[in-house]
C-alpha cells in the first residue's frame, strides 16, 4: 500500500524465524567503529556460525581490504539461503513501532516504514520531499552500491527526521494494544530494542493523516517562514550514503527497463528506514570529531594559520597542560558566532584553537574547509569521523595523530537550519554514540 503523496509505503517486511537468537542476529550499522577492527572482531567471536545480519553487510572496517570482493559474494549468497532456508519469515503488510533503550538510559522511539526514492535527491540543492541533512561524499558510494546490486533484501541502519514537535505521529502508537514483534538485548552492552507490529487500518489512517498535515505548504510556509519554499517532510538523520545508494540502484533499474511503467511497481523504488522524532526526548545530537592520521601536527597546526589567514580569518591556540583541563575550558567557550573554538589533542600537545571572525557558519564547516585543502597534499595522511570522545582521545594521543573536538548540533535549529542553507557539511552531526546507532534487524525484498 502507497501513499505517494507524502513518499510513504506500507511494506512487507521479513523477520528471523523463532528458532534464531536477536542478540547475535541484530548488528550495529555497518559504518560505526571504522577505526577499531577490535570491536567488529569481537561482533564476530559473539556471532560465531549462527544466523546474523552481520553476514547481509559490509563493515566499513573492512573497506578496501583484500578479500572485499569475496566479502560481497558471501553477503549476496547469503540472503539467498537464508531466503530459501526459511531464515527469515514474510510478515503481513505494516510498520514497526520501535523502542530503543541504550546503554546510557536513553529510550528512542521510532517507526520502521518505506520511503519513495522518487522522493529523494541527494544532489546539491536538491529540494525533494525527503533531502540530505549532510553532503554525500560520492567516493563512498562504489562498495555499497556493489552490495546492493543484484542483491535480493535489504536491511535498514537510516534513520530519518520528522520534526513534529506536538508528538502526533509516532508517540500516540504507544497508546495502542499492539501485538509485540521482539523484545531483546544488543550485543556488547548495547541496550535494548523492542519492537510492535502497525498493522490496524485506523492506526495506518492515523499516521498518514499526521505526515500529511506537518507536509501541508501552507502549514510548512507558515511555520518555517518561508516563501516559495518546497516542503520538507523527512530530513536524512543517519545512514545517508545508504539511502543515497538505495537511489542511485532506483535510477539504474528505471534508466535499463524495458517497461518504463511496469518498472514504477519494482520493490527496489523504495527503501527501509526508522522514522524519529527530531524532539524524542531520547534523540540526542552527538558531535562526529575529526582523527587525523600519519601527519606532523605542529605542521599541520601552522597550515591552518595560514589558511585562516588567507580567507581573512587569524587563528589563535591556547595550550593547555592536560586533556581534562583543555576539554573544560573549551566546554565554556561554545555558542560565539564570531570565533569557532576546537578542541585538539595530540601525543606530545593539547589545547584550544579560536577560529576568529571564520567566514563560515559552524565550527565542522570551518575544521573541514581546511582538511579538505590540506590532507590531499598528505601522501601518507588519513581522516576519519569519530563519534566518541574516549575513542578520539585514545586514538589522537598515538604518534602521528591530532583529533579535533567538535561542538554538537544544536537540534532545535535543525530543520530550519536545513530548508535555509542546505545540506551541512558531511559528518557534521551524530543521532547518539556509535553504541546507539540502529542496529540491523528487519529485513525487506528489493528484487521481485
Amino acid at each position: 500500500m502507497n501513499f505517494a503523496g507524502i513518499g510513504l509505503q506500507l511494506p512487507s517486511l521479513l523477520l528471523p524465524q523463532a528458532s534464531v537468537n536477536l542478540s547475535r542476529w541484530a548488528v550495529v550499522a555497518c559504518d560505526q567503529y571504522t577505526s577499531q577492527p577490535e570491536y567488529w572482531a569481537r561482533v564476530e567471536a559473539q556471532v560465531g556460525e549462527a544466523p546474523s545480519t552481520l553476514r547481509l553487510i559490509l563493515p566499513e572496517v573492512y573497506l578496501g581490504a583484500a578479500d572485499e570482493t569475496q566479502r560481497i559474494q558471501a553477503i549476496q549468497a547469503t540472503m539467498r539461503r537464508y531466503l530459501a532456508e526459511g531464515v527469515l519469515i514474510p510478515q503481513t503488510p505494516g510498520w514497526t513501532l520501535v523502542e530503543r533503550e541504550t546503554a546510557r538510559g536513553r529510550l528512542r522511539k521510532g517507526l520502521v516504514v518505506a520511503l519513495d526514492l522518487e522522493h529523494y535527491d541527494f544532489n546539491p540543492g536538491a529540494k525533494t520531499l525527503i533531502r540530505p541533512t549532510e553532503g554525500t561524499i560520492l567516493e563512498r558510494l562504489p562498495p555499497r552500491i556493489r552490495v546492493r546490486t543484484g542483491a535480493p533484501l535489504e536491511s535498514p541502519h537510516v534513520m530519518v527526521l520528522i520534526d513534529d514537535p506536538e508528538h502526533t505521529v509516532i508517540e500516540p502508537l504507544f497508546a495502542e494494544p499492539l501485538e509485540p514483534l521482539y523484545d531483546v538485548p544488543l550485543m556488547l552492552d548495547s541496550g535494548r530494542i523492542r519492537g510492535w507490529r502497525v498493522e490496524h487500518p485506523w492506526l495506518i489512517q492515523w499516521v498518514v493523516e499526521q505526515l500529511t498535515r506537518l507536509a501541508d505548504p501552507i502549514v510548512f510556509a507558515t511555520r518555517y517562514e518561508t516563501a516559495d519554499e518546497p516542503v520538507l517532510l523527512y530530513a536524512m538523520g543517519d545512514g545517508n550514503h545508504s539511502f543515497a545508494t538505495a537511489k542511485i540502484i532506483w535510477e539504474n533499474l528505471k534508466r535499463t527497463a524495458s517497461d518504463p511503467a511496469a518498472i514504477m511497481n519494482h520493490p527496489a523504488r523504495h527503501a527501509l528506514v526508522e522514522l524519529v522524532n527530531l524532539h524524542d526526548e531520547g534523540l540526542e545530537f552527538e558531535a562526529i570529531h575529526r582523527l587525523v592520521f600519519q601527519v606532523e601536527p605542529h605542521r599541520l597546526l601552522t597550515a591552518l594559520a595560514e589558511f585562516c589567514a588567507v580567507r581573512g580569518s587569524r587563528l589563535a591556540v591556547q595550550d593547555y597542560p592536560a586533556w581534562p583541563v583543555a576539554r573544560q575550558a573549551w566546554r565554556e567557550m561554545q555558542g560565539s558566532p564570531d570565533c569557532h573554538a576546537i578542541a585538539f589533542v595530540s601525543r606530545d600537545r593539547c589545547g584550544v584553537l579560536f577560529i576568529e571572525q571564520p567566514r563560515l557558519s559552524l565550527p565542522v564547516a570551518s575544521l573541514q574547509a581546511f582538511l579538505d585543502h590540506y590532507l590531499p597534499d598528505q601522501p601518507d595522511a588519513r581522516l576519519d569521523y569519530i563519534h566518541g570522545e574516549d575513542t578520539l582521545e585514545q586514538l589522537g594521543v598515538q604518534p602521528g595523530n591530532i583529533g579535533f573536538y567538535l561542538p554538537a548540533l544544536a537540534k532545535d535549529d535543525f530543520f530550519r537550519t536545513v530548508i535555509r542553507d542546505g545540506a551541512l557539511p558531511r559528518k557534521t552531526f551524530s543521532m547518539g554514540e556509535a553504541d546507539e546507532k540502529r542496529f540491523y534487524l528487519e529485513c525487506r525484498r528489493i528484487a521481485p
